[in-house]
């Protein structure tokens, strides 16, 4: 999957999915935008790409930070200014950037359900709005929204969430048809149980009764789910889009 001259934006590329899809989107590659609030753990990303040996070309990998806050329409317009600004243009979207704020329905707050679905759900609306005219311009595009597995299931305390992964699968399926015909795809990805921060901080007894409805016994990993990205980004899925991959080791089937 060689995508060599391509341009990556990665939101919430810091941590976990997101670090990890940006990792190997650069090692096929591309070069990267990478975008979270974390100017640090941004950083870091950014000299472990710089330092990488990759194969193609051999150049060297290029990563630009971009601090922002994801779930803010005006730091996310200055941040794909400054995108297209320093690298010229953007050929793939990995819309990553995701929160949770659990709780029954019965006593969730408004504000949690706002939270959630702004940071999850809008921002990829917003984020693929100020791409598309770049792809619109050079007639070839990747968008790549990263679900859940709960937004096709659901999940009990997590009404925001499921909602806000749902409402993504829909937006997928939207944009493949209405850009399709500009040589864009629009697809989606939807992890199952990985071993993420956000998973480490469940109990034990909520991971063993996860561990039970998967048929592969373990857990995945953020790499899987960047393999995964790397591929739909890729020529070889040129006549792939509107699809969800599902990566959840037999989680849900169907």
């Amino acid at each position: 999957m060689d995508l060599s001259g391509r341009t990556a934006v990665v939101t919430g590329a810091s941590q976990g999915i997101g670090r990890a899809c940006a990792l190997k989107l650069a090692r096929c590659g591309a070069n990267l935008a990478l975008v979270a609030r974390n100017q640090q753990k941004l950083e870091e990303v950014a000299r472990e790409i710089g330092s990488m040996n990759r194969g193609g070309t051999g150049a060297p990998a290029h990563a630009l930070v971009v601090a922002a806050d994801i779930g803010n329409d005006e730091q996310i317009k200055a941040a794909f200014k400054t995108v297209i600004a320093e690298l010229g243009k953007i050929d793939i979207l990995v819309n990553n950037a995701g929160i949770t704020r659990d709780q029954l329905i019965m006593r969730m707050k408004r504000a949690d359900w706002d939270a959630v679905l702004n940071t999850n759900l809008t921002s990829a609306y917003l984020c693929t709005q100020q791409a598309i005219t770049s792809m619109l311009k050079q007639r070839w595009g990747r968008i790549i929204n990263i679900t859940s597995v709960f937004g096709q299931m659901g999940q009990a305390g997590q009404a925001n969430y499921a909602s806000s992964k749902a409402g993504l699968i829909g937006l997928t399926m939207a944009v493949a048809r209405e850009v399709g015909s500009r040589n864009i795809t629009c697809n989606a990805v939807a992890p199952g149980f990985i071993e993420t921060s956000m998973t480490a901080v469940l109990s034990d007894e909520l991971k063993q009764s996860a561990l039970k409805m998967i048929p592969l016994g373990r857990v995945g990993t953020p790499e899987e789910v960047a393999h995964c990205v790397a591929f739909l980004a890729s020529e070889e899925a040129a006549y792939i889009t509107g699809h969800v991959l599902n990566v959840n080791g037999g989680m849900l089937m169907g």
